[in-house]
């Protein structure tokens, strides 16, 4: 199917005799916002790092934006956008600064670039902080302008690692606003996190428990299949049967 956009099958790693990630299989489609949910220690950070192509698998095959993650991570890597939970951008240089620095990373031309910048200073309503120093920006300003330049080059899929920790809640959910835009122009958005929810945002879920994904449906589905009223209880019934920590 042309809408899919990323594609497992029994994809595992192994660090020695301990299984990482173990035989995981799923699909996300175009635009499709994907929560990637487990506690720590259930894979799912190995299982990202695979899919963006930043470690090979030991076995089964995965595909991104049509790319085979062992065969072409080059290639995986140029087609996606990522946003790590630590803040990825450089405190040192101004806002435009680092528009303009990502934007050629990416490869956009000169003129691409200062176009786009106009446009993503107005909609993020920067205008007035094009000068100013990252460092000097509140922390939710700095997540919404890690999350936009993540997605400057229009990527197919945009990996985002936890990337509201910290953040308070209106400005959690004034980042989900941007997730909801980006969706809505065709972005797949693969996300992890910590808060439950969040995860009633995401068209559907997926719960990692010791290496394996244990549940994968849509909110309201998991919320009825387990009985309870908010993914909160679907995440605690899952996350208790762990037999492996940190």
């Amino acid at each position: 199917m042309d809408n899919i956009v990323i594609e497992t099958n029994l994809l595992t790693k192994r660090f020695g005799n301990f299984t990482a990630v173990d035989k995981i299989s799923f699909q996300v489609t175009k635009g499709e916002i994907f929560g990637f949910l487990g506690a720590n220690g259930a894979g799912k950070t190995t299982a990202m790092r695979m899919l963006c192509g930043l470690s090979i698998p030991t076995s089964g095959s995965g595909t991104v934006a049509g790319y085979d993650i062992a065969r072409q991570s080059e290639m995986v890597k140029r087609n996606i956008g990522y946003m790590s939970q630590k803040f990825s951008l450089y405190e040192d240089l101004k806002v435009w600064e680092n528009i303009r620095l990502y934007g050629g990373i990416y490869g956009l031309s000169e003129k691409a670039i200062a176009e786009k910048t106009d446009r993503l200073l107005q909609t993020l309503n920067f205008e007035n902080e094009r000068n100013t120093m990252v460092k000097s920006l509140p922390l939710g300003w700095k997540q919404k302008l890690a999350f936009s330049v993540a997605i400057f080059h229009e990527p197919k899929i945009v990996f985002l690692d936890e990337p509201t920790g910290g953040v308070d809640p209106v400005t959690r959910r004034q980042f989900w606003e941007l997730i909801y835009q980006a969706s809505d122009r065709g972005i797949t958005v693969f996300v992890t996190t910590h808060y439950m929810d969040e995860a009633e945002y995401c068209h559907r879920v997926s719960i990692m428990v010791d290496g394996r994904i244990e549940a994968l449906d849509t909110p309201k589905n998991l919320k009825l299949h387990y009985g309870v009223k908010n993914m909160q209880e679907v995440f605690y019934h899952l996350a208790q049967t762990a037999k492996r920590g940190d």
